[in-house]
């Protein structure tokens, strides 16, 4: 037995075949397996004799199944290596390379352009106090202007901040009664939307200017240089009454198209036999405007609750969207192209 073990040992090609042969030979219905059961019909003085000869027989074919299976592995080993052999003198091939996120290039833009005022910029959290987000800045608990923007609640008095708006609050605090106060604050907020236009996580921008004798007029002088800065040095700012809870007055802020110079019109189009006066612009729908953020004098609530007197000193605020930022200044329609992270898309960028 111990020969036929040795000589199917020597005879297995590959680990399955050799596995076979430690079963045949090893196994629990095993040859040598089946030897020692049958001991017990051997006399007893013949038993000791067969017990060593059966230890002996399955260690030596245990130790060449051990030597065999190494063999087996190194000689598997190797030619794998010389399949797998790269020749070192071809050329490399270049990775591809990664792009800036159009939200992050406008993110950056912005922040250079208000640095360049002299602003400062502001992290505020992400996971905000019903407190911040909403009651300093003058909408109390039940207060009609909540149903403007719904909210994902952690706790009943801890949300996703809904707008970066909480930041005039905090910084006001950490720099009272310092003036001036000149600070931005971009950062991602939540809301409860999700569609070509809307996103359930989209990015802001807050801003704060204040200090003694701030009038409306600077915050139009402000917003009209950032247009400037970010659509060309034709860009022209129209500002339309509205209402904030935080800001009073306050005013929607539209740009004029940067697609068709704000004439509402694609005069160019007239060539392939449009209408005279050309199509009308579908980037701003043929008004010559894009509404691009909110804006207004500081609340007095507001500068009272961030350590200000509101008889010594007045301010304004905005907010834009870095998404609606990115989608006039690139002509995207569709907001959802931000998120899905296509290499196509953010290529072109």
């Amino acid at each position: 037995m111990q020969r036929h073990g040795e000589e199917a040992i020597a005879a297995a090609g590959s680990a399955a075949e050799l596995e076979d042969v430690r079963v045949r030979f090893l196994g629990k219905k095993g040859l040598l397996t089946g030897i020692l059961r049958g001991m017990g019909a051997l006399p007893p003085e013949e038993r000791p004799l067969a017990g060593q000869w059966a230890n002996a027989v399955r260690d030596r074919l245990n130790a060449l199944l051990a030597e065999r299976e190494a063999a087996l592995v190194a000689r598997e080993t190797e030619s794998r290596l010389a399949a797998e052999a790269l020749d070192v003198t071809l050329p490399g091939r270049r990775p591809p390379l990664g792009h800036r996120h159009p939200l992050r290039v406008v993110w950056t833009e912005v922040e250079a352009i208000f640095r360049g005022m002299g602003y400062e910029v502001f992290e505020g959290p992400e996971i905000e106090y019903d407190y911040y987000n909403f009651e300093t800045l003058n909408i109390p608990k039940g207060h009609p202007a909540r149903d403007m923007q719904d909210s994902f609640y952690v706790t009943d008095e801890i949300l996703l901040r809904t707008h970066t708006s909480p930041s005039q609050i905090r910084f006001m605090r950490q720099r009272a009664p310092r003036l001036p106060v000149r600070m931005i604050a971009p950062g991602r907020v939540y809301r409860r939307d999700d569609d070509a236009t809307h996103s359930p996580m989209f990015h802001q921008v807050e801003g704060l200017l204040v200090d003694a004798g701030v009038t409306f007029g600077d915050l139009k002088g402000t917003l009209l240089s950032f247009a400037r800065q970010m659509y060309g040095e034709g860009a022209q700012i129209r500002l339309r009454p509205s209402y904030f809870p935080f800001t009073e007055p306050s005013a929607e802020v539209d740009v004029s198209c940067a697609i068709c110079g704000g004439s509402g019109r694609l005069v160019e189009a007239e060539l392939s036999g449009a209408p005279a006066g050309g199509l009308p612009c579908r980037t701003c729908k043929g008004t010559g405007w894009l509404e691009v953020l909110g804006a207004g004098m500081v609340h007095p609530v507001v500068l009272k609750n961030g350590g200000y007197d509101p008889e010594r000193v007045t301010g304004f605020a905005f907010g834009m969207g870095i998404e609606r930022l990115a989608m006039l200044k690139y002509g995207i329609d569709d907001l959802r192209l931000f998120f899905q992270n296509d290499l196509r898309f953010i290529s072109q960028f």
